[in-house]
């Protein structure tokens, strides 16, 4: 893939995953949100050959869907 795209990709998941983190306390379904943003972070750590930055963002949207399923209604 054009590493031009790889780049632009990367740029935009990890400023979504970044707002999501921000809100968090706004609200559930910004962690939902950020669970979401580290598996796109993820992608882009594989898709760059940065695969050790793709395997901690997929352990980080398990810890952020622990969190999610664990909190109460909100």
């Amino acid at each position: 893939m054009n590493t031009v795209v790889v780049t632009i990709y990367g740029i935009g998941a990890v400023t979504f995953m970044m707002s999501m983190y921000a809100l968090e306390r706004r609200g559930k379904r910004f962690i939902l949100g950020f669970a979401l943003g580290c598996l796109l972070s993820s992608a882009y750590g594989f898709l760059s050959g940065a695969w050790p930055f793709g395997v901690v963002e997929v352990i980080w949207s398990g810890v952020a869907l622990h969190r999610y399923r664990h909190l109460g209604a909100g």
